[in-house]
């Protein structure tokens, strides 16, 4: 079951003018250490955690070396994982330089498998109020929709890109997700406007 929290916290842009409203976001559990993974799999799959730890290492050794090279790797059971990377745009092709990449990105798109997954797990929801005191649980009934941007190409030339051309996965005005741009390869990006040389895009 996932777990969402609806914070209700101050909205409002307007100074010294309080709007409160409940904020959902994921709740964020301590990340796994590696070893407590291949721990697990070795007793799933009845292989030793020595063999497979060499594998997982040689695995990772494998899906970056070839992920700098430019191709969009298999990740089994999973997806797949390509690198790109966000940039200002210049109107004379003199200027292009490596300096206008702002960011260097991983993009990962979901296998089928994996949204089947979470299209099929519950939501539960925790309402806590502006003092952090729980005032209601709730079982979600939503549509179990899962956004998934990672399948269309970007059409913008480089440098033209739109952040904003992904969904919002945030939605969280003033809360812990914030507002994330998605762009096509379907990770989470920021909301860059561009800077004094033009706007920020993604050069795939």
């Amino acid at each position: 079951m996932i777990q969402i929290k609806a914070k209700q916290q101050n909205v409002s842009f307007e100074k010294n003018v309080e709007k409160l409203a409940f904020v959902l976001s994921a709740h964020l559990y301590n990340t796994l250490a590696a070893d407590k993974v291949i721990e697990e799999a070795a007793k799933r799959s009845g292989i030793s955690a020595g063999v497979i730890k060499a594998a997982w290492d040689a695995a990772g050794e494998v899906i970056r070396t070839w992920a700098t090279e430019g191709h969009n790797v298999p990740l089994p059971g999973l997806g797949s994982m390509r690198f790109s990377v966000r940039s200002k745009s210049v109107q004379n092709v003199e200027d292009v330089k490596t300096s206008l990449i702002t960011a260097r990105r991983v993009i990962f798109t979901p296998a089928k498998e994996v949204k089947d997954e979470l299209q099929a797990t519950k939501i539960a929801i925790t309402c806590y109020d502006k003092d952090g005191n729980i005032v209601k649980r709730v079982t979600s009934a939503d549509t179990n929709d899962v956004e998934d941007e990672g399948l269309t190409p970007d059409p913008s030339p480089v440098g033209e890109g739109n952040d904003n051309t992904g969904g919002s996965t945030g939605g969280n005005t003033g809360g812990d997700g914030g507002d994330n741009g998605g762009d096509n390869g379907g990770d989470n990006g920021g909301d860059d406007n561009g800077g004094g040389d033009g706007p920020i895009g993604d050069a795939e």
